[in-house]
């Protein structure tokens, strides 16, 4: 049995390898004929794409050969253009050569004629100068003039000339100015005065205290004189007794104590009891009574012209202004004038009204300040002012008010001008005789240091000052600038109110005789 099975492995196994090898062969066959096929077909393929490779290269070969004769004609053409554009470049630089050269030759014979004339020139200036200086040494002899006085008096001949058509020319400007300005500044400065009517009252360093009885007089001045001598050392001022019947005058600069010393004298004599204990109780009632008024003389003013926020200590300072006087006009009422008048002013310009009637009532406050108190009432204004706060313009306004500082401003020029309108105006102020003759002199004398004037006469009180010339030494232009230098001059050495017209006269006579 196992024998069995052996031999039919090893059959089954001698088959497998019997049909393996008749597949081997078999396909090794078939493979070859496969393989031989190949070959022929390749063979095939090789002999096809070696007769189109040498189709395609003849080809490739006859594009090479036109497109390089193509390149080599157009070549031939560029090159041929080419060298015909050089031909014609260089027949043109050839003839530019040629004008160069004619050209050169022609600046060349340009240069040898302007050298020709050159050495003329220079002769001939030669010949010029050696002629002008013996012409100059005979002008010379003849004028009896160097060449240097004579060009200084031909420089000063000049500059009068210019002088005289500037001085037409500023008054032809100048009257031009004032046909347009005059009108307006007229029509302003007269409604202003017509809306701000005030009346004005001359006010003396003198007080009158009437009395009941003549009787009083002795009880006023007491014992060996103590009474008296009370009231004046407390008050400050003088009291005069003398032969007015019924009347004691009270006499002192500064207002305010008069006016003390009016109300204790006059409290004295109602009560009756006049001796010093009662005399220093009512001073010091009356002195109370003062400032309370002068309190209310400056909340007043601030209300009366509509100027709101002022400092108090201002306002007393403005009060104080009640009981002062600048040439016997009250101040305080001048202050509240021109602060009405600046401020109407302002209001017709389009202006800040309510900044020009402040610095026109504050323009003043520093002639509220006792006499003890050093610095002009100008410096002392802008002082106080600067140290309660008030503003630049208010501040400026009053430092220019008398022309200390330029004005700068519109409001400052307006408080100028309602100053000068407020203390000009007839019966505003009063001038002592002194004063009044001191400042004609002083108008007369400017107007005689000028060079060419004769004579002048201060007229109407002051506000007109006639000058005659000489007519042979000031011609009618020079006339107008001698006014000019004039006005200047008087600006600024004098003080006045309003303003002085200076008419200057020049006469031309003609005298002969008939024989």
């Amino acid at each position: 049995m196992p024998e069995l099975i052996i031999t039919g492995v090893v059959s089954a196994v001698v088959g497998l390898l019997l049909g393996a090898l008749g597949g081997f062969f078999y396909r090794k066959k078939v493979g070859e004929s496969k393989i031989g096929s190949a070959e022929e077909e390749a063979k095939r393929i090789l002999d096809e794409a070696s007769k189109s490779a040498e189709a395609k290269k003849k080809e490739v070969l006859i594009e090479a050969k036109e497109e390089t004769l193509r390149l080599r004609n157009e070549g031939e053409r560029e090159l041929k253009e080419r060298r015909s554009e050089v031909s014609r470049m260089e027949r043109r630089l050839n003839q530019k050569e040629e004008n160069l050269d004619r050209k050169t030759e022609a600046l060349e014979r340009k240069n040898e004629q302007l050298d020709e004339k050159l050495k003329a020139n220079d002769a001939l200036r030669e010949q010029i100068e050696q002629a002008l200086e013996v012409q100059v040494k005979k002008l010379e002899e003849i004028s009896n003039y160097t060449a240097e006085e004579a060009k200084q008096e031909l420089l000063l001949q000049v500059e009068t000339e210019t002088r005289y058509e500037m001085a037409q020319r500023m008054d032809e400007l100048e009257a031009q100015f004032k046909e347009e300005a005059d009108a307006k500044a007229r029509n302003l400065l007269s409604l202003a005065i017509q809306r701000c009517a005030a009346d004005h009252v001359t006010e003396s360093t003198i007080s009158v205290v009437a009395l009941p009885s003549e009787e009083m007089k002795g009880r006023i001045i007491g014992r060996e004189g103590r009474n008296i001598q009370k009231l004046e050392t407390l008050t400050g001022v003088e009291l005069i007794i003398d032969d007015t019947p019924e009347a004691i005058t009270i006499s002192g600069f500064d207002p305010v104590r008069r006016e003390v010393a009016r109300l204790a004298l006059e409290k004295l004599i109602a009560d009756g009891r006049i001796h010093p204990a009662r005399i220093e109780e009512m001073v010091e009632k009356s002195r109370r009574e003062v400032d309370a008024v002068i309190k209310q003389a400056g909340e007043r003013a601030t209300y009366e012209v509509n100027v709101h926020g002022i400092h108090p200590e201002l306002v007393r300072l403005l009060g104080r202004l009640r009981y002062r006087t600048s040439y016997g006009q009250n101040v305080l009422q001048h202050s509240i004038e021109v602060a009405w008048l600046a401020g109407i002013m302002a209001d017709e310009l389009g202006l800040d009204g309510t900044v020009a009637r402040r610095a026109g009532l504050l323009h003043d406050i520093g002639k509220a300040f006792p006499q003890d108190v050093e610095g002009s009432h100008v410096e002392l204004g802008v002082n106080a002012a600067k140290k309660f706060k008030e503003s630049a313009e208010v501040i400026h306004a009053i430092e220019a008010h008398h022309n200390d500082v330029e004005p700068k401003t519109i409001i400052a020029v307006l408080i100028q001008a309602a100053d000068a309108v407020s203390a000009a105006r007839p019966g505003a102020r009063r001038e002592d005789m002194e004063n009044y003759i001191k400042r004609l002199q002083k108008l007369e004398e400017i107007a005689v240091s000028f060079q060419g004037v004769e004579k002048a006469f201060a007229i109407q009180a002051g506000r007109e000052i006639r000058v005659m010339v000489k007519p042979e030494l000031v011609n009618d232009d020079g006339m107008k600038l001698i006014a000019r230098e004039m006005a200047k001059k008087i600006e600024d050495e004098v003080k006045y109110p309003g303003q002085i017209k200076l008419n200057l006269i020049r006469e031309t006579r003609a005298v002969d005789y008939a024989k």
